[in-house]
């Protein structure tokens, strides 16, 4: 009988363990409000179209959860770092690295790129393209071994069992229980935070070219290059990959940073390492020069310190490999041109957006 009595109480105590160990997982919340309202977002004039999934409009609970979760570091398996720590926003949302450093201390092999703008990334996000929207780009950080290294498996019971999240995402998602927060939602609400991060649209250059404000000599000659307006300065071929509104055109370039006798030579593949394409191989997503002079280092692998390397790099020319784009090539600008230039770079800073982010 004694042996029956104490099974009974481990049977028991069992069942206890499991119910306490499962309700959390599953708790009712349709009595908690579901009432989403749209956000308002501003895009500024002359901006591209916004374009917005049908199945994740942007509502105000939808980006408020977005937003903790960004800044949350229950992402990372050791509850040490958030998307932030890479996506600082005074750094026109990137960091200062020349290749970001994970949860292990381990480096990657390429550079932070900014999330101004983002939005309207429509050729594929990351550096080499490889996400095709903002809601599977933000699935890939939690389970990279460089960055938060953790599993959404193991996430996602964090979310669920959270003493916050589970009435934010009913509120965002309208939700009946626990058991619906996955992975999905997650991706879907840190989406929708990302595609807000937009231009106020009041950097120097749009007053200018809203004539609110004038260019000094050497913005307006750093202005004629970039875009080779007049015969009376040299083509610094600029705006071909960087142009307006955006300062980019959402296409990828072999820029003449490495160089390759083959397809094979180069020690990131980029965009061709995603489409297995060999003339892709070594190209790069052309970055946004918005908020450009706060955003060093430069190029995908941070290999330049300053603006004045970087245009080095293009006015001696590049590297030779067999795709290298046409635009490369010796430009012959001198020390004082290349600065005109950089000075027309620093028009391109959106201190009101930056200044918002903090």
């Amino acid at each position: 009988m004694k042996e029956l009595n104490t099974a009974l109480v481990v049977t028991l105590l069992l069942g206890l363990l499991v119910q306490c160990s499962t309700t959390p997982l599953d708790r009712d919340l349709s009595h908690l409000p579901y009432t989403p309202e749209p956000y308002e977002v501003k895009v500024p004039e002359g901006f591209p179209r916004l374009e917005v999934p049908e199945d994740n409009p942007i509502t105000k609970a939808g980006v408020a959860l977005g937003q903790k979760l960004f800044f949350d570091p229950i992402l990372s398996a050791d509850s040490t770092m958030s998307c932030v720590n890479c996506h600082l926003p005074y750094f026109a949302l990137t960091d200062v690295e020349a290749t970001s450093v994970g949860i292990d201390g381990l480096r990657g092999r390429r550079s932070s790129m900014s999330l101004l703008n983002v939005a309207f990334y429509n050729t594929g996000l990351f550096w080499d393209g490889r996400s095709p929207s903002l809601e599977a780009q933000a699935l890939e950080p939690v389970e990279d071994t460089l960055e938060l290294h953790h599993k959404w498996v193991d996430l996602v019971p964090q979310l669920r069992e959270h003493a916050e999240y589970p009435a934010l995402f009913r509120a965002a998602f309208g939700i009946q229980n626990t058991a619906e927060i996955n992975k999905e939602l997650a991706a879907k609400a840190i989406a929708q935070f990302e595609r807000v991060q937009i231009s106020d649209g009041r950097a120097k250059f749009d007053r200018v070219m809203q004539g609110e404000a004038t260019f000094t000599p050497d913005e307006a000659a750093g202005y004629d290059m970039f875009f080779d307006v007049t015969n009376e300065f040299p083509d610094a071929e600029c705006g071909h990959c960087h142009n307006v509104p955006l300062f980019t055109t959402n296409e990828y370039f072999n820029n003449g940073i490495t160089a390759a006798a083959t397809p094979e030579d180069f020690p990131d593949p980029g965009l061709g390492g995603v489409t297995g394409n060999p003339y892709d191989m070594g190209k790069f997503r052309a970055p946004s020069l918005r908020n450009i002079t706060l955003t060093a280092p430069y190029m995908h692998d941070g290999r330049f310190k300053t603006l004045s390397e970087v245009l080095d790099h293009y006015n001696q020319g590049g590297q030779t490999s067999a795709n290298v784009s046409p635009l490369i090539r010796p430009l012959k600008l001198s020390e004082v041109e290349k600065r005109q230039i950089i000075a027309f770079l620093h028009t391109l800073t959106d201190r009101k957006f930056v200044n918002h982010r903090r």
